[in-house]
């Protein structure tokens, strides 16, 4: 059966019990996706309904390709805060313009998450290490709070920044609607309240019944308070995005960095639910499923999407068994959009800028980053730098540092790769290193030194100080200088000339360079560069237990 008509992964195994359990999961992931689905849009400047478009659809796309059972795509505020950097980079005249940006990134993102998929690069999606990523999102979430002071004033806040909007509304304070000031603040409280005691109903859908319940009832739009406004009762038909007026450089930029922080983050909230529900997580398999979800979200006026954190665990909080709770949310949602969605015209601004802060403080891991202090210094600073990044240079200029962070911490921990001398302990077979074990001893006439890292052409000028610094100081009699190369993954054409011009200054002072255990891929590298050939050499051993016997007879 499943070969004639083919099953998505995500309902393959179906069983008729598992009906129930779906189910409930899905109305309460459209419960849940309800407040995010109207207020993440504002974050990117693009009317609430594109959020309920964005929620439904991807559903739908990632139920019928994704590979995971459980795993539930939406809105996720740091894609939308990237996304809202991206749409800013665009000479975008009327919101339609914003709508058809949004909807042309979530089509490209798609693609990008799909070509990536067949080329076998989830492992990209871990690009952004751990420290980088929690001070990235952490610079987000201020972003995202700078960015609710107008809903929470109603006051127009035309600065970017950190400093400049504080400083905007300062200046604009005589304008400061009082009334939008204390609703919102009182939302926020309730939502606080609500997690504080860890209520069964979700804080935001509360939030969004009480709000919308006080506005009808005490006419708030009436007293000067901003609602949400209408929203269209139909679904967007399918077609594709007009993007002939657009700049395609900044386009494929702003995709990129959409794609990069939305695959990174959705992929380590899905490898975290994994390891908490038991279930495998297939990067390159998951790349399929969001790319499938983004195409969708992006033929139907959405925008990018990547896993959602609150809906997947309210999926798997309430029994959810397979995709088709997305599908029963998807329906659920698109019944909201075109039979109540008059219910939610009058949702007050405040409240929304409320669910927003909520979520921003949520995304800010304190928890992570004392982790990160008391683990390595180091990093820690470096998730302060990408922080800064995002907060001070704007959310696209923060990837780049992000990014650029990122292969800064990797060329530190690869510039100066440990080393290591060896020696015997008597009795003992094997060999050990001198400065760890206090009885063992070095072998006569040879040295033997293991380079614990790739030598590459950004080390290679510290690499041989170091083997020069060894020759130096080899004891009287020393022969042979044998390089234990078990550990050195990678040497390319730098390295390779290197090693022959230290073999000849080795050679200058007495000593015989050997190399032992080496790998094939750098073996094939010195072998093409003639390291092992003509009258000068190198003997090249697979077993270091056998160089020292060798040389050690005298048969090398």
């Amino acid at each position: 059966m499943t070969d004639r008509f083919p099953i998505p992964s995500g309902m393959r195994g179906y069983r008729l019990e598992w009906l129930r359990f779906d189910l409930t999961a899905g109305l309460a992931i459209a419960a849940v996706a309800i407040p995010s689905a109207i207020a993440y849009p504002a974050i990117a400047g693009l009317p609430a309904e594109v959020g309920l478009y964005a929620s439904i659809l991807p559903l739908v796309g990632y139920a019928l390709f994704g590979p995971t059972r459980k795993l539930i795509v939406g809105p996720d505020a740091a894609t939308m805060t990237v996304l809202a950097a991206a749409l800013a980079s665009l000479p975008l005249d009327n919101p339609a313009d914003r709508v058809a940006a949004a909807a042309a990134l979530a089509l490209m993102v798609g693609v990008l998450c799909i070509v990536a998929a067949r080329l076998r690069l989830g492992i990209v999606a871990s690009f952004l290490s751990r420290p980088i990523l929690i001070g990235f999102i952490c610079g987000i979430s201020i972003s995202i709070l700078i960015g609710q002071i107008g809903r929470l004033t109603g006051v127009r806040i035309e600065s970017d920044g950190l400093v400049l909007p504080l400083l905007e509304i300062v200046r604009k304070a005589a304008l400061i609607h009082w009334p939008s000031v204390l609703f919102g603040g009182a939302m926020l409280g309730l939502l606080m309240l609500l997690a504080r005691l860890r209520s069964p109903v979700p804080g935001p859908l509360v939030v969004v019944f009480v709000a919308g319940l006080a506005s009808a009832v005490f006419d708030l739009e009436g007293s000067g308070m901003k609602v949400i406004g209408s929203l269209p009762n139909t679904m967007p038909a399918l077609s594709l995005p007009d993007i002939s007026r657009l700049p395609l450089r900044e386009l494929f930029l702003g995709a990129g960095a959409v794609w990069l922080v939305g695959v990174s983050s959705g992929l380590v909230a899905a490898r975290s639910f994994g390891a908490k529900d038991g279930f495998e997580v297939d990067a390159d398999r998951e790349l399929t499923g969001l790319g499938a979800a983004n195409v969708f979200s992006g033929l139907f006026s959405g925008f990018p999407v990547t896993v959602s954190d609150s809906r997947t665990a309210i999926n798997i909080s309430t029994g959810g068994r397979s995709q088709v709770a997305g599908l029963v949310a998807a329906f659920s949602l698109t019944t909201l959009l075109i039979f109540l969605n008059d219910a939610l015209r009058l949702l007050p601004n405040p409240a929304l800028g409320a669910i927003l802060i909520f979520a921003a403080l949520s995304l800010i891991d304190v928890q992570g980053f004392r982790e990160i202090w008391r683990i390595s210094r180091i990093e820690f600073g470096f998730a302060l730098i990408s922080m800064w990044g995002a907060i001070s240079l704007g959310v696209l200029s923060g990837v780049v540092i992000a990014i650029a962070g990122t292969l800064l911490h990797i060329l530190l921990k690869e510039m100066r790769p440990r080393d290591a001398l060896l020696g015997r302990i008597p009795g003992r077979p094997g060999f050990y290193k001198l400065h760890r074990a206090a009885s063992a001893a070095p072998l006569p006439g040879m040295v033997l030194f293991m380079v614990q890292g790739s030598i590459l052409f950004f080390n290679a000028d510290h690499v041989r100080a170091r083997f020069e610094s060894v020759a130096e100081q080899a004891p009287p009699g020393t022969a042979w200088l044998v390089l234990d190369a078990s550990a050195v993954a990678q040497i390319d054409a730098t390295a390779a000339t290197m090693l022959g011009h230290l073999r000849g200054e080795l050679a200058r002072k007495g000593l015989t360079l050997a190399v032992a255990e080496l790998h094939k891929e750098p073996s094939d590298i010195l072998r093409r560069a003639g390291f092992f050939e003509g009258p000068e050499a190198t003997v090249l051993f697979d077993d270091l237990e056998d160089a020292v016997r060798a040389l050690a007879n005298g048969r090398a």
